[in-house]
């Protein structure tokens, strides 16, 4: 069976666009295969990520709308929709389709429309988001994500001590990572004073630890490692994904301070590529609030449980730290268009593998992973890629 490697990675800036979905695609899509050096007639098949189109934008059958707008169309198109764990799912598939041969050429990548430019307000767009969540048990309650994280990060407080503090250290941390990266939503620093200070969103969360709504778009081109020589962009392996999910509601998981669907799905990828957590360099996780970045950490087993605070605290999560976590300014100052987060991670990721990620680069970076969660933590996929020898 052949290895799935990508060999082309464009994404748009992230934050306010007023273009329709189409033409926001579009620039990613393009960026990609220009980095691919791949022709249109190469393409067979177009894997696409988009969670909240049909309720925000009445915008559905998006993945043949899109692929005829850059050209594509004739060839099988898939919209996948997973929460934030989207265009994760959708790269899933199409290494999946790849490795298996099945398909030599897949092009993959999300876009989502999340801000006010949408004509829907922040309220609005929060209580669509929470449909994520169970239907029956949580929406009428009033619960939103906020409060589904802030109820996570305060077991994980209660049993292992993690403060405020130590979670405003993830959000100055990453902040400091998106000043350097030119696509990032809030490309600036802060202090964990001015995290501490913003007002209160959820207990114990305050608005600074909170990720942003986001518009963007993201898109990888994934070929067969028997094919990579054909294009010009260099390959970076795929070695392993995993996804797996866990019960929804919160009521039903049998642990609340663990997020056992990315423990299970790190396995899994880490199976895959037959490596152990210790020998990953970096990281992309999914930290739409500080928590959850807590959470993932501990879950992808590069910290022991209950020390993912404070690792972040002693700056060992800084791109020139021991361990370096989203070295992309993360979902927290990247931002997050849900659909585009998921291959916006395997974009950083092949910057990263391939020594072109400028200011934020990671010394010697060689093996990474990328951690995307969708819902609470309902279903995640993890991905493990290799820089090619």
């Amino acid at each position: 069976m052949s290895r799935a490697v990508v060999v082309g990675a464009g994404m748009t800036d992230f934050g306010p666009h007023d273009q329709p979905i189409e033409e926001l695609f579009a620039d990613a899509a393009f960026a990609s295969i220009d980095d691919a050096s791949v022709s249109l007639d190469e393409i067979d098949a177009f894997y696409f990520g988009n969670a909240l189109g049909g309720q925000a934008e009445s915008d559905t059958h998006l993945a043949p709308k899109l692929a005829t707008h850059i050209g594509l169309q004739g060839i099988p198109c898939q919209r996948f929709e997973d929460a934030c764990a989207t265009s994760s799912n959708a790269f899933k598939h199409a290494v999946q389709a790849v490795e298996s041969g099945i398909h030599d050429v897949a092009l993959v990548g999300g876009a989502e429309r999340c801000t006010p430019e949408t004509g829907l307000g922040t309220g609005e767009m929060t209580k669509i988001f929470a449909s994520a969540a169970h239907r029956q048990y949580e929406q009428p309650a009033g619960l939103t994500f906020p409060g589904v994280f802030a109820l996570l990060t305060k077991r994980h407080m209660h049993e292992y001590g993690t403060t405020e503090a130590q979670l405003a250290e993830v959000a100055v941390k990453n902040h400091h990572h998106g000043q350097f990266n030119p696509h990032a939503h809030f490309g600036k620093d802060t202090t964990v004073e001015a995290v501490l200070d913003s007002p209160i969103v959820a207990d114990p969360f305050h608005l600074m630890d909170c990720c942003p709504f986001s518009d963007g778009a993201s898109a990888v081109v994934v070929v067969s490692s028997d094919l990579a020589a054909n294009f010009a962009g260099e390959p970076v392996d795929v070695t392993g994904v995993g996804h797996r999910t866990d019960a929804i509601p919160l009521a039903d998981k049998t642990s609340l301070s663990a997020t056992q669907s990315a423990r299970d799905a790190a396995r899994e990828a880490y199976e895959q590529a037959g490596i152990r957590a210790e020998n990953v360099d970096f990281a992309e996780v999914h930290d739409c609030f500080t928590g959850a970045e807590v959470l993932a950490i501990e879950a992808l087993g590069l910290f022991e449980d209950g020390r993912g605070g404070a690792a972040t605290g002693e700056g060992r999560t800084y791109i020139d730290g021991e361990l370096p976590v989203n070295p992309s300014g993360g979902l927290k100052s990247k931002g997050h268009p849900i659909g585009a987060t998921g291959t916006a991670q395997i974009v950083e990721l092949t910057k990263q593998l391939r020594g072109t990620a400028g200011e934020r680069q990671v010394e010697d970076a060689k093996t990474g992973i990328a951690h995307n969660l969708g819902g609470d933590a309902g279903t995640t996929v993890v991905t493990v890629m290799e820089e090619r020898v």
